[in-house]
């Protein structure tokens, strides 16, 4: 019988784990704004606090000029030299993954995405230390930026 109820804590915990894994690796949340004001708001954001945006790429026009079709989809390059400089000092590599980068989207249904990596991602595939400030700093800024970008105001 104990045996039995281990098994299904540990099959159990195994499911709870499986989402939360995937979960660890992108965030995501939705706008209640059209995929261009979540951007405008974004980069709003984003430069109020301080941070650069290198560059705004609106894939579905990209989609446009070669005369194919996209849903609404933008990705906002942006960062922090104050942030990235160290995590790159650990590790030169990071630079494959910053500046850090959200992408905005609408679905077949027209709900809005907003969708990023999380920052811990960068610890795995840089071997940077887990613990390292920089990476909490990250993870706070784009959760901070990216909910004012959504916020229903």
């Amino acid at each position: 019988m104990l045996r039995h109820i281990l098994s299904l804590t540990t099959a159990a915990a195994l499911t709870a784990a499986t989402p939360m894994a995937a979960l660890a690796d992108m965030v995501e949340k939705t706008s209640p704004h059209s995929v261009s004001v979540t951007m405008d708001r974004l980069e709003a954001a984003v430069t109020g606090a301080g941070a650069t945006v290198f560059a705004r790429v609106d894939h579905a026009a990209g989609a446009k000029s070669v005369e194919m079709e996209l849903r609404p989809t933008q990705l906002l390059i942006f960062g922090n030299p104050k942030l990235g400089t160290p995590a790159m000092q650990d590790a030169q590599t990071a630079g494959l993954d910053l500046p850090l980068r959200v992408l905005a989207y609408a679905d077949s249904e027209g709900v809005v995405h907003v969708t990023y990596h999380a920052p811990a991602n960068l610890a795995q595939e840089h071997s940077l230390p887990e613990e390292a400030k920089y990476l909490q700093m990250m993870t706070g800024a784009l959760d901070k930026l990216t909910s004012k970008a959504i916020a229903a105001e």
